[in-house]
Formats: C-alpha cells, sequence, structure tokens
C-alpha cells in the first residue's frame, strides 16, 4: 500500500475506532444483524454527495448511537457529515455511476465500493447475513476483525517489532565503536538504515492495529512509544553523517527514498547505499566511509545546531573531531574554552565507555 495510502486507511479507522460513538452504533447494528450502508464525510450544503443521493427522508440532527442504529433499521443508505457528529440523511437510495469497476457481488458493497471511488469519502458497509464491517475510501477496501483477534494480531506484530528493535539497537552500539576505532564500512551504515527501515515499517502495522483498537489499545500504543523513542531521529543523524551528494539535498529527503524500497529491493544493502550517493557494487565490507561526527557529538553534548555544524565544517569528519585538543576546540566559532574542555571530556570518557565494553565484552565471549 502506498503511503497516502496508508495515510487514508489509518485516518478512516481512527473514525471508527472501539471507543467512538460511530463505532458504539455500528455494534449496536451488528448486534441486531440488519446490515447498513453508511457514507462518512460530506456537509450538509455540499453536493459531493447529495449529488447520487436519491429519496429518504433529510434528518439533521446531532449523532447518537442510538438514533444511528434505529435510522438504521430503514433499508436504505445513511449520510453522515465529515466527522459523523450529525445524521443527514437517512433510507436514502445511492445512485453512482455504473460505469466505474467493482469486484464486488452483493448490491450493498458494490454501491459503497464505487461510491468511495466516486466520491473519494468514507463508505462502510455491514452485511447483515455474515456480520462483517467492510469500509471503503477511495480505491481502498479494508475488513475489520473481531477486538479480540485484532489484539492477538496486535500483540503478534509488537513482539516481532521488539525484536527488529533490539536488532537495531545492537547495530547501532557495533556502528559506535567502529566510528570510535576508525573502521566503519558502508555495509555499518547500510545496516543500520535497512533495520531502520524495517522497524519504522513495522511500527506502521502495529499502529494501524491500534487505530482499529481504539480505546482497547491504550497499554500498545504506550509500548510502541518507548520502542520508537529517537529512532527516525538516529536514522536522520546516521544519514547526515554519511550522505555522499555536493548537492543540498536534505537528510529527510533520503531517509524518504530508503522507506519507499520495497521489502525485496530493501534487503539489497547496495540499494541503500546507492540512495546515500555512493557508486558502489559487490561487497560493501571492502568500502571504508568516515562519519562527520554530527551523531555522537549531539549524543555525548547539547550544542546549538549552528555550532554543531560549524565544528563539523572546521575537523571535516569524526576522527578529526576526536583528536583535537581543548584549544583547537575552543578555535571554533561560537564553543569557547568552558565549552570546548566540557565536549572534550565527555567525547573521551564515552569513547573510554564503549571501547571498554566491547573489549570486556570480547574476553567474555572468549572465556
Amino acid at each position: 500500500m502506498k503511503e497516502r495510502e496508508e495515510e487514508l486507511l489509518l485516518n478512516s479507522l481512527k473514525r471508527i475506532a472501539p471507543g467512538t460513538d460511530l463505532r458504539m452504533g455500528i455494534e449496536y447494528v451488528l448486534q441486531a444483524k440488519i446490515g447498513a450502508l453508511i457514507v462518512v464525510g460530506d456537509k450538509e450544503d455540499s453536493d459531493n454527495i447529495l449529488k447520487l443521493v436519491d429519496g429518504g427522508f433529510y434528518i439533521g440532527c446531532n449523532f447518537s448511537p442510538a438514533k444511528f442504529y434505529e435510522l438504521a433499521k430503514m433499508d436504505g443508505a445513511l449520510i453522515l457529515n465529515h466527522d459523523a457528529s450529525r445524521i443527514l440523511y437517512a433510507n436514502t437510495q445511492l445512485f453512482p455511476d455504473p460505469k466505474i469497476g467493482t469486484s464486488e457481488t452483493g448490491t450493498r458493497h458494490r454501491t459503497a465500493e464505487r461510491v468511495a471511488k466516486q466520491t473519494k469519502t468514507l463508505v462502510i458497509s455491514i452485511s447483515q447475513k455474515r456480520d462483517v464491517v467492510t469500509i471503503f475510501i477511495d480505491s481502498i477496501k479494508y475488513t475489520l476483525d473481531e477486538p479480540r483477534v485484532i489484539l492477538s494480531k496486535a500483540s503478534q506484530a509488537l513482539q516481532t517489532l521488539g525484536k527488529y528493535k533490539e536488532g537495531l539497537d545492537q547495530l547501532i552500539v557495533n556502528l559506535t565503536i567502529r566510528e570510535l576505532e576508525d573502521l566503519v564500512t558502508l555495509h555499518d551504515v547500510a545496516s543500520v538504515l535497512q533495520r531502520s527501515s524495517i522497524v519504522q515499517k513495522t511500527e506502521k502495522e502495529v499502529r494501524k492495529y491500534i487505530y482499529e483498537l481504539g480505546t482497547d489499545g491504550r497499554l500498545i500504543k504506550m509500548q510502541i512509544e518507548e520502542l520508537m523513542t529517537n529512532v527516525a531521529d538516529n536514522s536522520i543523524k546516521v544519514i547526515e553523517d554519511y550522505i555522499n551528494f555536493d548537492d543540498n539535498i536534505k537528510a529527510s529527503e533520503i531517509k524518504d527514498k530508503i522507506d519507499l524500497l520495497g521489502a525485496g529491493t530493501l534487503l539489497n544493502l547496495v540499494n541503500t547505499a546507492k540512495i546515500l550517493g555512493y557508486k558502489v557494487e559487490g561487497d560493501l565490507k571492502e568500502f571504508s566511509v568516515r562519519p562527520r561526527g554530527l551523531r555522537i557529538i549531539s549524543e555525548v553534548r547539547r550544542l546549538p545546531e549552528t555550532v554543531l555544524r560549524n565544528i563539523v565544517g572546521k575537523f571535516d569528519n569524526f576522527r578529526n573531531i576526536l583528536g583535537a585538543d581543548v584549544e583547537e576546540l575552543s578555535e571554533v566559532e561560537g564553543m569557547g574554552k568552558a565549552r570546548a574542555k566540557n565536549l572534550h571530556d565527555k567525547l573521551k570518557k564515552f569513547s573510554d565507555y564503549y571501547l571498554y565494553n566491547e573489549s570486556y565484552n570480547k574476553k567474555s565471549w572468549v572465556t
């Protein structure tokens, strides 16, 4: 699913999530096994939907689940306003363009799909016989599962996300150690960006379940927010450290290109390296690179963005920054001796911590 379609679907799921009045009304209809056709997303003075409407009754009342349920007992479609706060029409007949293609077989679902494609608004079809809720918006079709089924899927997806995030954390630690030792290869960089993209794609999948769960998904939402802290930000900083373009291309644009790679394309690290601006084929482990130092410096010491850029501009790469003394650092515009000494000391402690732990872990492994 394309990014625009994902956004449309997620916004639609929010509008009918458990805990909303509209979802409560839908549950009433399901329990009564009466079926319904609902169009959400028009204004009373707009003809976007109304030009397809024939017959029925103008209601014009505020929405409530009970009113919605009672009006749904009639055979025709219900027309709600864009935020489902008002019921505009009931018992209407909808006549979308019959030339619009549809893969549905039932009359209600065929009408729902055509109306959604023609008007680009949210259309909800509730099957009377199968107790199934299907949403259509533009060319998207999505069938809702029962909350218990969604919760099970969400839990499984969350476990998968946790494993991917654990792998990403280890890759970032490895990248940090290699940056301190000046041993970074393009393979290390592409691996971090690849895994980061996979983590964020998985997060989108879990968030889709959260929107479906509504108020029932609060605990999963809290876990997601904890897991995803700084993931996108770290990805941007890694790109800024290793981007290989002379043009003034933003790191966010590079990140978007990587995120748009399909599953198969993303698995080939060469594709990520090419997006970063490197013309390389074969084994990326043979291609050495040096970071500018933005990621580590911003991690060990909070500095104004202009000062951070001045440091990178003066020393060119992280290796030179790490080797600079206090006097050299203080010459950077905006630094001063106090700030330079603080950065110098913190970089040393940061380096000692990571390199000592790497040495300790190697000894433990050998033992």
